[in-house]
């Protein structure tokens, strides 16, 4: 199992207990609030996530800089695009 990552982070979201399409709802609305390059940690409980979260990314070009499953809970490290 992965170690959980140590970076600090500007925002967490915790959409556990949410299911498609909310997390990545609630995601849209959190990267916007961000500074460019900031750092958010998402926390999800939806499987659909590891699908939706990194083809979020990739189509608004911010950088997944991590994921990992611990037990059920799905997290990532997303940083913002800087432009």
């Amino acid at each position: 199992m992965n170690q959980p990552l140590d970076l600090p982070v500007d925002a967490v979201l915790d959409a556990t207990g949410l299911n498609c399409p909310e997390p990545v709802m609630m995601l849209h609305q959190h990267i916007r609030d961000l500074p460019p390059g900031g750092l958010l940690k998402v926390i999800a409980t939806d499987p659909s996530t590891r699908r939706d979260i990194p083809k979020f990314c990739v189509f608004l070009d911010h950088e997944l800089v991590d994921q990992q499953e611990q037990a059920g809970t799905y997290l990532y490290w997303i940083r913002k695009k800087s432009a």
